[in-house]
């Protein structure tokens, strides 16, 4: 059995926290990254690092930013990857995700009311 090192346990559980967040699974992931769900399951509980291609790839796919990823900060939201992720998407498929997000930010505004 492969000994994990600490940092690679840290960097896993936050993996997991931002598949589960973005409501993958890890059959769906590793599909998206084009990898094995072994190695989704490896990466999660520590037992291998990812490699830099690869870390980019699931900071893209699960909009994680990679100072969480790697470091466990959550800071500010950097809006580019959004941008990025729906800026070529055709018109009626634009309009699908803005029509979305009004709906999403309506919900989240009706539980912030007491």
């Amino acid at each position: 059995m492969k000994k994990r090192k600490e940092l690679n346990i840290q960097i896993g559980e936050r993996i997991r926290t931002a598949r589960e967040v973005a409501g993958f699974t890890q059959e769906r992931l590793a599909e998206a990254i084009d990898v094995s769900t072994q190695y989704i399951s490896d990466l999660e509980r520590g037992v291998t690092g990812a490699s830099t291609s690869t870390l980019i790839k699931l900071c893209n796919t699960l909009n994680a930013s990679s100072d969480y990823i790697l470091m466990g900060k959550e800071g500010t939201q950097d809006l580019s990857s959004i941008i990025e992720r729906i800026q070529y998407l055709p018109a009626h498929e634009l309009d699908v995700v803005e029509r979305g997000i009004n709906f999403l930010l309506e919900v989240m505004a009706m539980n912030r009311r007491p």
